[in-house]
């Protein structure tokens, strides 16, 4: 069964998006092993300039970079990133299964991103939407996403 893992920065903390987060993995478990790991993330002050927003990444990311693994297909979410349509997206991940890996990773950075360290190790950018979204709001989107590729694989009724 194929491993997905997401690791997000900043925990969930409106319940409507904890209830979707949580709707996603009971619907994933019949398709992939899903695990999500949410990093704490880190305050941020009321001004910020360049060495603070780089401190601040710095220290998120170097969490991240722990919890990477070496031998998984690592996608970061990016505003540079590739944009795929849901029937691309699920090939993709179909490809990766049969060709490459038995092990995704996606990695969702904090409020003001990821660290060039962090991207440098992706296999894949990708980019849901050139609009600006809350990072927990893209979880959703995420695991949704996912769960549609594996209907889509699947022949199954569901994106119509």
């Amino acid at each position: 069964m194929l491993s997905i893992r997401v690791i997000c920065v900043g925990k969930l903390k409106e319940d409507y998006l904890k209830t979707a987060v949580s709707e996603y993995c009971k619907r994933l478990s019949k398709y992939c092993h899903l695990e999500l790991l949410e990093l704490p993330d880190e305050k941020l002050p009321n001004k910020l300039n360049s060495s603070v927003i780089s401190l601040v990444k710095g220290k998120e990311c170097s969490r991240i970079l722990e919890c990477l693994k070496k031998d998984s297909y690592v996608f970061c979410l990016d505003l540079s990133g590739r944009e795929y349509s849901s029937e691309d997206f699920s090939k993709k991940l179909e490809d990766i299964a049969l060709n490459c890996n038995s092990s995704i990773t996606f990695v969702i950075g904090g409020t003001l991103g990821l660290t060039s360290d962090v991207l440098s190790l992706a296999n894949e950018k990708i980019c849901f939407s050139k609009m600006t979204f809350p990072h927990q709001l893209i979880r959703v989107f995420l695991l949704e996403q996912i769960f549609r590729a594996f209907k889509i694989s699947n022949h199954e009724v569901y994106h119509w």
